[in-house]
C-alpha cells in the first residue's frame, strides 16, 4: 500500500496551516478495497486521521461527491447515527490532484461476511445484527431539518429520481447491451409504487462492511461510506441491505437460526417495529430497484477499470457483477 499520487510535503503544509490541531511529520497509507473514493489513513504526531478523496482523472458526472459525503458526517454529528469526527473539506484540486476531506481515525471492527465467522457466540451475532437494525431506524428518523439537511436531495418521487440517475449513469459507462439491464430499465419506472410522501436520510450504500464496531462490543462506532446518501425513502435502505444477503459468498445458504443471525422476515419487522410501520408492500420493487441500482454503479466501476481510472485492483472482477446482478433484479419481479 501506498500513497502513489500525494504529494506528502504538499499535504502536510495544507494541513499544518488548516488544521490547528495537526502536528506533522506526516505518513500516508491507502486503506485496501473501496472501490470508488480511495481512502488513506495519516499518521502524524498530534494523532491519526482518515483522508477520503475523488479518485484523479477523468470521471462521471455527479459521482464521487465527497463534498456530499463531507456535509452529511458533518450534520450527522451529535445525532443517535454515529459517525466519526469530521475536521475539514479541501476543494482545491492543486493540493493532491482532486477534493478531499480529513476525519478521525478510529479502531474498531470492520466485518466483510455477513455470516460474522469471527465473532465466537451466537448472542453477540444477534445483538450485532440488532444494532445494525437499530442504527438504520435511527437514521431513517433523523429530523432532517434540524440537522440543516432539508436541501441535501432533488424533490419529487424518490425513485423515479434514482431510475432515472442510475439509468443515465449506465448508459454513460455502457460497455455492452445486458438484456436483463433493459429489462429493468423499462420495467421499474412503469411500476413504482404510489408516492407515500415518507423523505428521510438514505444512506445509499448500507451493509455491514460500511461500518466500524466497537473494538469488544456489539456497538456500532461509525457509518461510513456516504457517498450515495441523499433525501429519499427508507426502504431503499432496507431492501438493499436484505438484497445484499442473498448474494453468492454472503448469506446465501447460510443456516442463519444456527448462527443467531435473523431471517429477512425477522429483521424486516424488527425494523418496522422501530420505524413505526405497519408491513411492507411491493417489496419485490424495491429488491429488483436495488440489484438494478448496484448493477449501474458496478457498470461505472467496470468503465473505470477500462480507461484505467478506478481505486481497486478488485475492480474488473466488481465490474463482472452487472449481468449476473442484473438476471437477478429481474427474477425478483418475475
Amino acid at each position: 500500500m501506498s500513497a502513489v499520487d500525494i504529494e506528502t510535503d504538499k499535504l502536510e503544509a495544507y494541513l499544518s496551516k488548516e488544521m490547528p490541531e495537526f502536528e506533522g511529520p506526516l505518513e500516508i497509507v491507502k486503506f485496501p478495497g473501496g472501490q470508488s473514493n480511495p481512502t488513506f489513513k495519516l499518521t502524524t504526531k498530534s494523532g491519526s486521521y482518515v483522508l477520503r478523496r475523488k479518485p484523479p482523472g477523468e470521471l462521471l458526472k455527479s459521482a464521487h461527491a465527497v463534498d456530499r459525503e463531507f456535509k452529511i458526517i458533518k450534520a450527522l454529528q451529535g445525532t443517535d447515527v454515529p459517525v466519526p469526527k469530521i475536521y475539514i473539506l479541501c476543494e482545491d484540486d492543486s493540493i493532491i490532484g482532486s477534493m478531499f476531506y480529513i476525519m478521525e481515525y478510529l479502531e474498531g471492527r470492520i466485518f466483510w461476511d455477513p455470516s460474522l465467522p469471527e465473532v465466537s457466540s451466537n448472542a453477540e451475532r444477534t445483538a450485532i445484527y440488532d444494532e445494525m437494525n437499530r442504527v438504520l431506524a435511527a437514521l431513517h428518523t433523523v429530523d432532517i431539518d434540524a440537522v440543516g439537511l432539508r436541501d441535501f436531495g432533488a424533490p419529487g418521487n424518490y425513485f423515479e429520481r434514482q431510475i432515472s440517475r442510475w439509468t443515465k449513469q449506465y448508459r454513460a459507462s455502457e460497455t455492452e447491451t445486458v438484456d436483463s439491464m433493459e429489462a429493468l430499465i423499462k420495467w421499474l419506472p412503469e411500476n413504482i409504487p404510489a408516492d407515500d410522501g415518507v423523505v428521510t436520510l438514505a444512506h445509499g450504500d448500507y451493509r455491514i462492511d460500511n461500518m466500524m464496531f466497537h473494538p469488544t462490543e456489539p456497538k456500532v462506532i461509525a457509518v461510513l461510506d456516504w457517498e450515495l446518501s441523499t433525501l429519499g425513502h427508507p426502504l431503499a435502505d432496507l431492501a438493499y441491505q436484505c438484497m445484499g444477503w442473498a448474494m453468492p459468498g454472503t448469506l446465501l445458504g447460510v443456516d442463519r437460526a444456527a448462527l443467531g443471525i435473523p431471517s429477512d422476515e425477522d429483521y424486516i419487522a424488527t425494523y418496522c417495529k422501530r420505524t413505526g410501520r405497519d408491513g411492507i408492500e411491493n417489496w419485490n420493487f424495491y429488491i429488483a430497484f436495488c440489484y438494478f441500482r448496484l448493477a449501474g454503479i458496478l457498470q461505472g466501476i467496470k468503465k473505470r477499470a477500462q480507461i484505467g481510472t478506478a481505486s481497486s485492483p478488485e475492480a474488473k472482477a466488481k465490474g463482472e457483477m452487472v449481468k449476473p446482478l442484473a438476471d437477478m433484479g429481474l427474477a425478483a419481479i418475475l
